[in-house]
């Protein structure tokens, strides 16, 4: 099978028009007119993303971050980018990148952190679109199984993001039953979830000064970047299994993450 049909599966489930104007989602490095001898799946790609490729025997890696993401003016050994790239193209290896349009997709990481913590009545949130004939939007929002303490509620995000901390704003006195979602560097979207009336909101990033003035109005949970879109591999592999049978993937050993909690 070559990767092409591979890439081909992958955007079919978060068509490359899904992506933000700003975004440089799809193909980064390589050829896809190639037979596949494996797929590695991550977050992020650096050079021990491509060493871990190489040991696996995969000319294929499916990142959900570009690692091309700003202009190249040229391919040396300046910068971790530059060299990844390099390391890449010397060993036959093609980068593939399923970014925001990944976020936007129906089924794409926010459904992947919802399912994580159990959400049901799953649906967009804030101003959709369309493209053809697929809906698609920046976030959602969704309903706990049942009533959880604001407490009770973050003690979940730890266990289930694996965080040893959450930064939030004041613990909410109410129970938490509605909850809206966007991995990554979601804050954007903090007064769309206040206005649908959800409880907690959780993202990856936010600014200080986001987090004041909503006390007692809606729970503030920011659980890290990479910790929030950490599953995305998993929805690479689901669709890569199903669409590309006989293709081996996995799921990446390397922690891509380069913030440390000390």
């Amino acid at each position: 099978m070559k990767i092409s049909r591979v890439v081909a599966a992958l955007e079919r489930f978060a068509p490359l028009p899904l992506q933000e104007s700003y975004d440089n989602a799809g193909l980064q490095v390589g050829l896809t007119d190639v037979e596949v001898s494996g797929a590695l799946l991550c977050l992020d790609v650096n050079e021990q993303i491509i060493d871990e490729a190489i040991a696996k025997n995969c000319n294929l890696v499916v990142a959900h971050h570009p690692l091309i993401f700003h202009k190249l003016s040229c391919v040396s050994n300046l910068d971790y980018v530059q060299r990844t790239v390099m390391k890449a193209i010397q060993n036959g290896i093609t980068i593939v990148s399923m970014h925001t349009n990944l976020d936007n997709a129906q089924g794409g990481v926010n459904y992947k952190m919802a399912e994580k913590i159990g959400l049901t009545d799953v649906c967009f949130l804030g101003q959709s679109h369309c493209f053809a004939d697929i809906t698609y939007a920046s976030g959602i929002v969704g309903n706990l199984p049942a009533p959880m303490s604001a407490s009770d509620f973050i003690q979940l995000l730890k266990k289930v993001f694996m965080v040893d901390c959450v930064q939030c704003n004041q613990l909410l006195e109410r129970d938490i039953v509605k909850v809206a979602l966007c991995g990554g560097a979601g804050s954007f979207l903090l007064d769309d979830a206040i206005a649908c009336g959800t409880d907690a909101f959780i993202t990856g990033e936010m600014h200080y000064h986001e987090f004041f003035g909503h006390e007692q109005e809606i729970q503030i949970a920011v659980i890290g970047h990479y910790q929030s879109e950490q599953f995305t591999n998993e929805i690479f592999k689901s669709v890569i299994e199903r669409d590309c049978e006989g293709v081996s993937c996995y799921l990446t050993e390397t922690n891509t993450n380069p913030i440390l909690y000390i």
